[in-house]
């Protein structure tokens, strides 16, 4: 054909060309696994199964104390108290029994209830001092409120606070809350290097191998005496009957 001219692109462009089909032929794969190593890590921030910082409630307006009880003043003066979110991930689903009846008079630090997961048992102390008004109903027959709802439906008391600004002083709010449940996660698994070594021969079972997260509830499937441990390492007890028996031995001491 007259006045017509044929170019072969490859001939000229080859090299340009190949140089681009090489470039994604590299790009793709590397974008494919690190969107996957992202999406995966969200997936385990989020999974169920997982127990890190990003799977805990931390409502911004309560007041945490460092034994794991939540307490809130309302407007009207009386004060809601309950387990904290961290707590009943480390235990798992727990039964209620209120030993207090309204009424009653309690201080802080006194013992307030027990809860219960198979026969193991914790004891929860006072976070406050007042008068006992009332013990949630519905956590006899739906205890799994506590669990599903720990700050709103599965409160455990109503208490009138008798010295609530000096009780809450040195209480976690806010992002001292959740700096302080961050701290709690890392003592957590220094306790299941100790506390469980000695009554467990393989504890890793309950950090997951890749990249040494807790799993869910590792508390719910451990013998009673890592229990007692922890209750002594996290709930208080030693601290609770260290003050009482001081407080009985100064009463044993003459007067001046």
């Amino acid at each position: 054909m007259d006045g017509f001219t044929y170019h072969n692109i490859f001939e000229t462009k080859g090299i340009e060309y190949l140089a681009i089909i090489t470039f994604f032929a590299v790009l793709v794969p590397f974008w494919l696994v690190l969107n996957k190593k992202v999406k995966n890590k969200k997936q385990m921030q989020k999974s169920p199964g997982i127990l890190n910082l990003n799977s805990l409630k931390i409502p911004q307006g309560l007041f945490f104390s460092k034994y794991h009880i939540w307490s809130h003043l309302g407007v009207s003066g009386i004060a809601r108290v309950g387990l904290d979110d961290l707590l009943l991930h480390l235990i798992g689903e727990v039964k209620f029994s209120n030993l207090r009846e309204p009424g009653e008079k309690i201080k802080k630090g006194e013992l307030l209830a027990k809860i219960d997961h198979q026969g193991k048992m914790l004891k929860i102390f006072s976070p406050i001092s007042g008068e006992i008004l009332e013990a949630n109903p519905v956590l006899n027959s739906h205890p799994e409120l506590l669990h599903e709802d720990p700050y709103v439906k599965g409160w455990m008391y109503k208490i009138k606070p008798m010295s609530w600004t000096a009780d809450t002083y040195s209480y976690f709010l806010a992002e001292d809350a959740i700096l302080f449940s961050r701290q709690e996660l890392e003592k957590f698994k220094e306790f299941l290097s100790t506390s469980i070594g000695k009554y467990s021969p393989a504890p890793s079972m309950l950090v997951l191998q890749d990249g040494g997260e807790l799993m869910d509830k590792p508390l719910s499937e451990l013998p009673e005496v890592v229990w007692q441990d922890f209750q002594e390492d996290f709930l208080g007890k030693k601290t609770y009957n260290r003050n009482r028996n001081c407080m009985l031995n100064q009463k044993d001491l003459p007067e001046n």
